[in-house]
């Protein structure tokens, strides 16, 4: 069975002290939930700090991107020998990078293999507009998406990445899609790794749905078989509703 894994996704949220208190306020909750990983993805930071304090916990950190390359000319970019050896985690394709900085599938597959050859295990967002789903054009857009990141990749390499579909239209608008609707999405992404790379690494990875996840839907999410956990953005900058997300995803996930 694949153990559910849900991240936080702080965004352009916290600064040192406040991204420190909501720590304080959930760090031991979280570290005693064992049947979850855990990932919190704090601004870039925090993340050195981050590391330290979660030394010897249960808990995976995160970055909420980086760049392709190694070194070099780009201002204002952060490398994944950077974070080689302080993160676990890279987010990588989410819509917002895509939408406000110009991300294409093909800045995607790099960052995604970057990660890769530096020992860090990539979230690879996916997910359409409104528009697209409106116009019955979701599995289109995300069949493209997937194949894009994952064509050329490993076999072997498959399963230490995660995917996270996110839907554009329920990312922070407070309507999330259904858990049938989700599952369904997963289910045709699965099928896609499944053609790309085999039975074997389809199973073995783990696919979380995100857009608009809180502690009062999270369940709906969970129960679904092909849903292996939530990428959180807003829900996650509050501890008590953050814990109960991932006590939730534990006690439905152990109940099956």
């Amino acid at each position: 069975m694949r153990k559910p894994i849900i991240a936080a996704n702080w965004k352009m949220n916290m600064d040192t002290v406040t991204g420190y208190e909501l720590m304080d306020d959930m760090l031991d909750e979280l570290d005693a939930i064992e049947d979850v990983e855990v990932v919190i993805c704090p601004p870039f930071i925090l993340l050195e700090s981050f590391a330290e304090l979660f030394d010897g916990t249960g808990l995976y950190l995160g970055a909420q991107d980086m760049f392709w390359e190694e070194r070099g000319a780009y201002t204002g970019e952060i490398s994944p020998l950077m974070l080689r050896g302080m993160c676990d985690y890279v987010i990588v394709g989410h819509s917002e990078r895509r939408q406000y900085f110009g991300e294409t599938d093909e800045t995607v597959r790099r960052k995604v293999d970057a990660a890769l050859a530096y020992e860090l295990k990539p979230i690879v967002c996916v997910g359409e507009n409104l528009q697209q789903n409106e116009a019955g054009e979701t599995l289109e857009v995300i069949h493209r998406q997937v194949t894009a990141a994952f064509y050329e990749m490993d076999n072997a390499k498959v399963p230490d990445c995660v995917i996270a579909y996110e839907p554009i239209w329920a990312i922070g608008t407070g309507r999330p899609a259904t858990g049938e609707g989700a599952n369904q999405v997963i289910g045709a992404i699965r099928q896609k790794i499944l053609e790309l790379h085999g039975e074997d690494a389809a199973y073995a990875m783990r696919i979380q749905y995100g857009g608009s996840v809180n502690e009062g839907n999270i369940a709906e999410f969970i129960s679904q078989p092909e849903i292996d956990g939530a990428l959180v953005g807003g829900a996650s900058l509050n501890a008590e509703q953050f814990v109960r997300i991932v006590a939730i995803t534990n006690e439905v996930k152990r109940s099956r």
